[in-house]
């Protein structure tokens, strides 16, 4: 009785102990100072912290379309999404990790012995053979008690690292959706492009022609016709220049939705794909609840976290069990004689390490530091997120600025063609004016096209800063 009581304090103890000796601390996320607002605040600031759908936010059936391509088909996601399942598998495992292991173990053996052997002379004598064999089947149980909450700091870990991939799917979708939504601008940009090549080439035909009837009536000479050659010309080479760069665009877009390289359907303007422009910035705060690359990299941290309270244990000692029942004899048909061929064993182990020549504080310094580092990243991917979504603003600020101006200078050129046009029927400018006139209006008309685009992918990228939206 006082033997029972005694075994039970034991179990009581023990159990005591696994519940209470956990080591390493439990994650907490370190004081954060973060700037009040943007650098750039010209949209509404409000604490909503929905990310805004990209479906909403790109609002053209066609880039919609080919998002979706993009999502369903590329070949980076779906090597992120296997990559998450396997992780996830990993998590799985870590829970099992308390479960004690099972195995059976059949063999059988047959030793010839020495004769000048103990063993070889008995053998001799009492078994009238020069062999002995040896059959056994052995069912063992092995289970290492957790005494220092080292299963529970292996699912912390797995459990991080399953979702931080989670949040990198989704940082690498926001990069797919807004990689396809430029490459669809960009292509864009270029069709208005060689829509105003083609279109000053014509102009320029009518101002050769122009010349040319002034030239066959001596009114001027043939450098002014070259001049104008030369000006048609340089319409000329930006037609196939445009056109080179639009299947280029093509292409590297059909790739990007999981495609081989095609020509895509798509609206004529910039202007039918305008995406959505008024949201909420938030302030700098939420992008620790919106981005999912910070979100990932806070992750990190709490997965280091518990890999130093993983190496920290590895120091102290670890106590197993490990009993097993099975049948053996040296003889086969006496194998599974019962209760005679039965075997029963209860092991108890207790391991401490001594000397393992500081390998095990090493490798819990290298997982400290690596923890350090991990720190240090996560900052810094809070910086580098308030860093873009104020870039992101500037550029959408600026962008805006430069359409207004370049808008009044287009009426201007506008009007000075039609005048240099006006004034050289009339014999009061001369071809050069002309000349430079249209040139400029060309050169004003490719900027203006330009700005648009990138204001387009400003608003696109400023759409990513805060966060994006993946569903």
């Amino acid at each position: 009785m006082m033997k029972l009581k005694i075994v039970k304090l034991c179990f009581s103890a023990l159990a005591i102990l696994i519940v209470s000796c956990n080591v390493g601390k439990r994650y907490s996320r370190g004081e954060l100072v973060l700037p009040e607002n943007y650098r750039e605040e010209n949209l509404t600031v409000t604490a909503d912290t929905v990310a805004l759908s990209w479906r909403t936010f790109f609002k053209e059936p066609t880039l919609i379309g080919l998002i979706e391509q993009a999502l369903a088909h590329n070949n980076e996601i779906s090597v992120a999404l296997l990559h998450m399942q396997q992780l996830d598998l990993s998590y799985k495992q870590a829970k099992r990790e308390l479960l004690p292991s099972l195995n059976l173990n059949v063999g059988a053996n047959r030793t010839w012995l020495s004769k000048n052997s103990l063993n070889g002379s008995l053998g001799q004598e009492f078994l009238g053979s020069d062999y002995m064999d040896d059959y056994n089947a052995t069912l063992q149980l092995q289970w290492e008690a957790d005494i220092w909450g080292k299963v529970a700091k292996q699912k912390e870990e797995a459990w991080a690292h399953y979702f931080a991939q989670k949040e990198n799917v989704s940082a690498l979708k926001t990069r797919i959706i807004v990689q396809v939504a430029q490459a669809y601008y960009n292509l864009l940009a270029l069709d208005e492009q060689l829509h105003v090549a083609r279109k000053n080439v014509e102009i320029g035909e009518t101002t050769l022609a122009m010349i040319k009837l002034q030239y066959n009536s001596a009114q001027v000479n043939s450098l002014a016709v070259e001049q104008a050659t030369a000006q048609k010309k340089t319409a000329e080479l930006l037609v196939p220049l445009a056109k080179q760069q639009i299947a280029v665009q093509e292409n590297a877009l059909q790739i990007l939705c999981g495609n081989y390289p095609d020509s895509i359907q798509r609206v004529e303007t910039l202007a039918e794909a305008v995406p959505e422009s008024v949201f909420s910035t938030g302030v700098p705060a939420l992008l620790l609840s919106r981005r999912p690359d910070v979100k990932a990299a806070e992750y990190a941290v709490v997965a280091a976290n518990a890999k130093t309270g993983l190496a920290q244990a590895a120091m102290y000692p670890s106590l197993s069990l490990t009993p097993s029942i099975g049948m053996n004899s040296f003889k086969l048909d006496s194998w599974f004689d019962f209760p005679g061929s039965l075997v029963k064993t209860v092991g108890v182990n207790l391991t401490q390490p001594i000397f393992q020549k500081k390998a095990l504080q090493t490798a819990y310094e290298i997982t400290r530091l690596e923890q350090e580092k991990a720190v240090v990243a996560f900052k810094q991917s809070i910086i580098t997120a308030v860093g873009e979504v104020s870039d992101a603003l500037s550029s959408v600020k600026y962008s805006d600025e430069q359409l207004a101006l370049i808008s009044e200078k287009n009426a201007s050129l506008t009007k000075a063609t039609n005048d240099a046009l006006l004034l050289y029927q009339s014999g009061l400018a001369n071809y050069l004016e002309v000349i430079t006139a249209q040139n400029n209006a060309l050169q004003n008309e490719l900027e203006a096209i330009t700005v648009h685009r990138d204001k387009l992918q400003a608003l696109t990228m400023l759409y990513r800063a805060l966060g994006g939206g993946v569903e």
